[in-house]
């Protein structure tokens, strides 16, 4: 092809013709002589052809010619189809024109440039340098006639184009046309919409939708054309292009066209068919109609007695269904079960369901017992029934609730007894503490050498027993807790020297925990006995150094109070603070000065010891007293804990509350009530956060 253009091109130019034919995407051309001067009297054509479906797109790199009033001297011209430019000159003036970095495009796939000089040229001019390329024809933005229009969207290609349909269209065998599959569909519901594609926007072409109502027996459908109708139509010819075609039962209505709407149609039938046709043009906006459906009616329902009835109407009809509730507080008992609602529904021979059950009132029942504590009715028949109210008490002589709690609870419509604070949780009776029914004595200062204990004035204080011999004391606190030292639930390294203590915890199942207990030796009817459940040591516990000694001994089951068994207070925060010179009062079954076991319980009363006199004493003796212990005892001597009393408590009493509380437990001493010794006891205030961690217990 390359060598039969050039001859052709040559032979045209052998022949004087001045014409060139140009072929091919893309080529360039020169005025002659260029970059040089042009000649005169020159008369050039070039035919720029490209393929079919293709513009040419022309553009000089260079242009240099004669100005010229109108460019009546030297010119170049381009033409294509009714397109018409000229340009000459060296730049744009009113009467000039000049191509600049402006391209120029053909109207269709050829174009004619003509190069023109006259008789002469004043001065030297170069001439141009043009290029030209094929580019592809936009078939989607040029204006098609209706036959060749895509329907829906078209995609242009190079060298030519194709179109293709929104989603849910399909495209027609004529490649232009989008149309539907509309064959499927089928309504069941007793009330709906149906309307052709698209609506209001016209509907597709070459199509044929079938809508199908189909509801059960007993029903009859009315059909309602609402807002525009729409259907090509002829003023001669009984819809012969698009129509719409109802069949119901035996009956068929339509065809319906044109801009006239069928208005409402009672088919009197359960089951309809909706044919819709379409043929292949028009631009029509189709219709819409909305479907309704009775059936048999059955009797107004007449709402129980505590009890109401939705929806209310005039009206009810087949397959109509309603709720029967009953008011708050009341529920149906329905095979012993009590519901919240009732539901019924109309059949087709008219009658409902079933009948209207009876509204009970929720009976909450018995409330539940509270452990330690009785309940109150606030009626006078000890009513259970919704909106009853009763309240929780403690047992008051030795349990209390907490002050701020509401201790009200109602009978709601969920069946329980319900507290604002609570909810369904009852409250609980904490035991009273450092209150004992059984006064002491009036405290005499400085009792010497211990006094026996006035049976039940000490109520808290526990018996850790081996084989019926006491060995340690403790702490009730709280229900099921035991405070002690941790030296003594573990066992010595060295028996000769007991003071070493190891890290093994005693046998759990090897010693008693014993409440309500007096005397030593014998067992007493108001003491209450226990194997310890969990021994729980503090995590700082040293055993060589007696650093936090103390323990917490979880006993199986809660104790039972008494006049002889009752806990003590922990310390407050705020007012339990012991201080240099405050009275303490110590108690346990240790040895005396002649390191014999006493017949009965006894205690001391002796003065807090300032802590840094305390701390010389023992740093003397090559023993440490550390923050976490506290010491008390006399300069003198004659009144100490002794061996045995390991554990036991150390209380005071709280001067803003009057309620005694445990300010240590018996830890450790150099002899027993030896002069210039003093007693060091585990500071409770200091491992008071770790206690109440693990018990959860809050003074009441």
């Amino acid at each position: 092809m390359g060598c039969f253009w050039f001859f052709v091109l040559c032979f045209l130019r052998l022949c004087g013709a001045n014409v060139t034919e140009l072929v091919g995407m893309f080529g360039k051309f020169q005025s002659p002589n260029y970059p040089e001067g042009y000649p005169s009297d020159t008369d050039i054509t070039w035919n720029i052809t490209v393929p079919l479906g293709f513009h040419i797109k022309l553009y000089f790199m260079h242009f240099d010619l004669e100005p010229s009033y109108l460019c009546e001297y030297d010119y170049v011209k381009i033409t294509s189809g009714d397109m018409l430019e000229t340009f000459c000159g060296r730049e744009s003036t009113d009467t000039e024109k000049i191509p600049g970095q402006d391209s120029v495009f053909s109207f269709d796939n050829s174009m004619t440039v003509l190069f023109k000089t006259d008789f002469s040229n004043e001065e030297r001019f170069t001439g141009f340098e043009a290029h030209y390329a094929a580019i592809d024809v936009d078939e989607c933005k040029e204006k098609l006639d209706e036959s060749s229009a895509c329907d829906h969207f078209c995609h242009n290609y190079i060298g030519g184009f194709y179109c293709s349909c929104r989603f849910s269209y399909i495209l027609h065998s004529d490649n232009r046309t989008c149309k539907v599959e509309c064959s499927d569909n089928v309504f069941t519901e007793r009330s709906g919409i149906v309307s052709s594609p698209d609506y209001p926007n016209p509907y597709p072409k070459s199509s044929d939708c079938l809508y199908r109502i189909e509801l059960e027996d007993g029903f009859v459908i009315t059909l309602d054309f609402t807002g525009i109708f729409d259907l090509e139509d002829h003023p001669d010819v009984l819809c012969p292009y698009d129509y719409l075609k109802i069949k119901a039962g035996m009956k068929e209505f339509g065809p319906f066209c044109g801009d006239k709407s069928p208005g409402k149609i009672a088919t009197n039938s359960s089951r309809v068919q909706v044919l819709f046709h379409t043929d292949d043009s028009g631009d029509n906006r189709g219709w819409k109609f909305a479907y309704t459906s009775v059936g048999n009616p059955c009797p107004v329902i007449q709402p129980p007695l505590n009890g109401k009835v939705e929806p209310v109407l005039e009206i009810y009809s087949f397959k109509d269904q309603v709720q029967i509730r009953c008011n708050v507080g009341f529920k149906f008992v329905k095979g012993g079960d009590e519901v919240e609602a009732y539901q019924i529904e109309c059949l087709k021979s008219g009658t409902w369901s079933s009948g209207i059950p009876t509204c009970k009132v929720i009976d909450c029942g018995t409330p539940l017992p509270l452990e330690d504590g009785f309940i109150t009715f606030r009626s006078k028949d000890n009513l259970t029934l919704f909106g009853s109210r009763i309240n929780y008490s403690c047992n008051a002589l030795f349990y209390r609730m907490d002050p701020d709690l509401n201790t009200t609870y109602t009978c709601m419509e969920n069946n329980f007894w319900v507290n604002d604070e609570l909810g369904t949780d009852l409250p609980t009776c904490h035991p009273v503490c450092g209150e004992p029914r059984i006064q002491r004595p009036s405290i005499q200062p400085k009792i010497a050498q211990g006094r026996v204990v006035s049976r039940g004035s000490s109520p808290w204080i526990a018996m850790l027993s081996k084989n019926g011999i006491p060995f340690c004391g403790g702490s009730l606190i709280g229900k099921e807790w035991v405070v002690t030292a941790a030296h003594c639930l573990h066992l010595p390294s060295d028996p000769d020297n007991p003071e070493q203590i190891d890290s093994v915890l005693i046998n759990i199942t090897s010693f008693k925990v014993i409440l309500g207990r007096q005397k030593t030796l014998r067992k007493e009817e108001t003491e209450q006995e226990y194997h310890a459940k969990n021994i729980i040591t503090h995590p700082r516990y040293n055993g060589s150094t007696f650093e936090y000694d103390i323990a917490l001994l979880e006993l199986p089951s809660k104790v039972k109070m008494m006049d002889y068994i009752m806990p003590i207070c922990l310390p407050e925060s705020s007012t339990s603070t012991l201080h240099t010179g405050d009275m303490v009062i110590v108690s346990g079954w240790g040895k005396q000065f002649l390191h014999s076991i006493p017949e009965t319980l006894m205690e001391i009363e002796i003065p807090v010891v300032d802590h840094n006199q305390c701390k010389e004493v023992y740093s003397q003796l090559g023993r440490q007293v550390t923050d976490d212990m506290i010491c008390a005892g006399l300069k003198e001597g004659g009144s100490d804990a002794c061996q045995g009393d390991s554990g036991g408590p150390m209380v005071a009493v709280d001067e803003e509350t009057n309620r005694w509380f445990l300010g240590g437990t018996v830890s450790w001493g150099d002899g027993c009530g030896e002069d210039n010794r003093y007693g060091v006891y585990s500071d409770v205030s200091k491992s008071l956060k770790w206690i109440q961690n693990i018990t959860k217990i809050k003074n009441i």
